[in-house]
């Protein structure tokens, strides 16, 4: 698999029906507006020219004080799943965090999710707390 930065407008284009599988109720315009922000790295796994896996990725200096990488994206397309390239593609962004002197990284995910979760602890992440939010 072919892992490479996705920053142009037709890359990320590229990755919006493969994020829609995770936000599936985001449209396209609101996609491509957050996959454009600055501070965001938007990151592909490619089969020569068919795109197979995205992670979105933004490194922050505030939590725990210390620096840390956290994984807003990751997602396989469906008809790969269970194929490695989302192993793949998360050692690419580990390796990628650690060159860019992050000590963590970091992401959310649903309590229902216990597939996710367990993907996620058999890769070495562990869960130390709880996000919790408010509609305001």
């Amino acid at each position: 698999m072919d892992i490479r930065h996705l920053s142009s407008d037709a890359d990320r284009r590229l990755a919006v029906p493969i994020l829609q599988q995770l936000w599936t109720d985001t449209s396209p315009a609101e996609i491509m507006a957050w996959t454009a922000q600055e501070e965001y790295t938007l990151i592909g796994g490619f089969l020569e020219d068919e795109l197979v896996a995205v992670a979105g990725v933004r490194i922050d200096d505030f939590l725990h004080h210390t620096r840390h990488a956290w994984l807003y994206d990751f997602v396989v397309n469906e008809p790969h799943r269970g194929e490695g390239y989302g192993t793949a593609l998360l050692e690419y962004v580990e390796e990628w965090a650690s060159s860019n002197e992050c000590d963590v990284i970091g992401l959310a995910s649903p309590l229902a999710k216990s597939q996710v979760h367990q993907y996620y602890t058999a890769r070495g992440y562990e869960q130390w707390g709880y996000i919790l939010e408010k509609e305001v």
